[in-house]
């Protein structure tokens, strides 16, 4: 009975220690197939108590033997998962103590004489490694609860990580899908650009030759006076010469009149040969207008410039419209000096600023006021710095002032729709300011009348 109570109080704290073990290290997770072989730590228990009552040995040295054995498979657990740390920590606590009972079971079965002469070395011995034991104990508790600790902490950074992850992967797939989208609207707006882009080459070159239609109105007609002149001063002409065949035929000649004759006929030819000029003039202007600018600059006198670009646009509203008239005024100064200019270019401002004046005097005149007076006014004045004036005045309708900031813009118009395209004060202003270093000017008073001021460096 003796035997048999020792050996089964060993098997149980064999129990305890393996269940704590088990707990402490893991072993389900970390060795799963060591935990299984755990499970039978009883069967050395069971195997001694069996060899002692077969052989009747009754010592009290078995619980040693076992107790010596479950150390051992301790230390083989820990040996196997001591890449764990507190696995390690516990192997270190469990060796002093290993180590004890291995020499106090040796001693004992080699001489019970040296075991009790030095019973109070082993006892302090085993004293030591019980406190070593226990030491260690608690330390690997703290280890695992530290490492628990990394262990949550890990786990919540990875957590993180896999929502960071996540939510990276959702930005970028939106980043991925508003990219397309800019993209595709890029597209689409360099594709609207590209069209707006020709649609506006359209317009320039309607405007263009809208401005080439009014300018070959006014040439027409301009034009029909010296060819007038020309038809007119032939046919004399012709007729002169046939009196002077007849003269020359009578016997009786009259020497005085034959060179009055002449003299007529000379003073016609040289008639013929001015107005002949003045329309080759009119010609070779339109021709400049028509063709595109060459950028190239030379020395212009605006007093014949503006003169010229005047009557053109009154004569080409005339062409249109035959019961309107106005009066031209003209202010030159007599000693404005050539400036150095794209004659043809300066030449599509005034006829714009002309023919916008026009329509301004001729729409107040719609109006029906009856002491009203059509009237477009042209000075030229040359400034005290150098710099050359150019002012031209209407009285007609007058620009209201919450779009007189407006009225340079491209594409902006007052007029109704089809009577105008926006361009023809936007491409008068450019010529001016960038392609003449000038200032091109308005004042207005609605109901009063426009003026637009152009100013030239010499």
């Amino acid at each position: 009975m003796e035997v048999n109570a020792s050996v089964f109080f060993s098997v149980g704290l064999a129990a305890v220690v393996v269940w704590r073990m088990r707990r402490f290290l893991d072993l389900p997770t970390r060795a799963p197939q060591l935990d299984r072989l755990i499970n039978f730590f009883w069967v050395p228990g069971i195997v001694l108590y069996l060899f002692a009552l077969l052989i009747h040995w009754k010592t009290d040295r078995l619980d040693e033997i076992y107790t010596l054995l479950l150390l051992s498979m301790v230390v083989l657990v820990l040996v196997r998962v001591q890449e764990y740390r507190p696995a390690r920590t516990l192997l270190l606590a469990v060796a002093p103590y290993v180590l004890y009972a291995v020499i106090e079971l040796l001693s004992g079965a080699l001489s019970s004489d040296f075991l009790r002469e030095y019973r109070g070395l082993f006892s302090n011995s085993k004293g030591f490694a019980i406190i070593w034991l226990i030491t260690f104990v608690l330390i690997a508790r703290k280890q695992k609860k530290h490492l628990e600790i990394e262990r949550v902490q890990r786990e919540a950074e990875e957590k993180e990580r896999r929502e960071i992850a996540a939510q990276n992967a959702v930005l970028e797939s939106m980043v991925a899908e508003r990219t397309a989208s800019l993209t595709q609207q890029t597209e689409e707006l360099q594709h609207a650009l590209e069209e707006l882009k020709t649609t506006q080459a359209q317009l320039i070159q309607a405007e263009k030759m809208a401005s080439l239609g009014e300018l070959t109105a006014g040439i027409a007609h301009e034009i029909q006076n010296p060819l007038n002149f020309v038809t007119n001063f032939s046919d004399v002409s012709a007729e002169l010469v046939t009196e002077l065949e007849e003269e020359q035929q009578r016997p009786d000649r009259d020497a005085a009149l034959e060179a009055e004759l002449l003299a007529d006929l000379r003073q016609n030819l040289q008639k013929i040969t001015h107005h002949g000029q003045r329309a080759a003039s009119i010609v070779r202007g339109m021709l400049e207008h028509s063709r595109a600018s060459t950028g190239e600059r030379q020395a212009t006198d605006l007093n014949v410039l503006a003169d010229e670009y005047l009557r053109l646009a009154y004569h080409g509203l005339r062409a249109k419209d035959k019961s309107f008239n106005a009066t031209l005024n003209t202010h030159f100064a007599p000693d404005l000096r050539k400036i150095n200019a794209v004659a043809q270019d300066l030449g599509r401002v005034l006829l714009n600023l002309f023919t916008n004046a026009f329509y301004a005097v001729q729409k107040r005149k719609e109006q029906g006021q009856a002491d009203y007076a059509p009237t477009v006014s042209i000075a030229t004045r040359q400034l005290p710095d150098g710099d050359v004036e150019i002012r031209v005045r209407d009285n007609g309708t007058g620009i209201p002032e919450g779009v007189r900031q407006k009225i340079f813009q491209p594409f902006f118009t007052t007029k109704p729709t089809g009577e105008g395209t926006g361009l023809g004060l936007s491409l008068s202003y450019d010529i001016v300011t960038k392609a003449h270093a000038g200032t091109l000017e308005v004042e207005s008073q609605e109901g009063r009348g426009t003026e637009f001021i152009i100013t030239l460096p010499a």
